[in-house]
């Protein structure tokens, strides 16, 4: 059975000049995830589609050191 881990993150939802609503998050320097959508809710939904595909293909996110065996 996969391991099981939660990893916290801090989306920053944005309006843009044109009123679309935008989110986003950063995995690590470089690697990161968008959502766009009417609403706040909807970018919200739509980054977190972003986000399943980005693990999915990638592999979830790693603490900076883990690789190294730190805690």
């Amino acid at each position: 059975m996969p391991e099981s881990r939660t990893t916290r993150m801090s989306p920053v939802v944005v309006r843009d000049e044109d009123g679309m609503w935008c989110a986003h998050v950063s995995l690590r320097p470089g690697v990161g995830a968008v959502g766009e959508g009417g609403t706040p809710e909807e970018a919200l939904a739509d980054l977190q589609e972003a986000l399943a595909g980005l693990i999915e293909e990638f592999g979830t996110p790693r603490r900076p050191g883990a690789e190294r065996g730190a805690p």
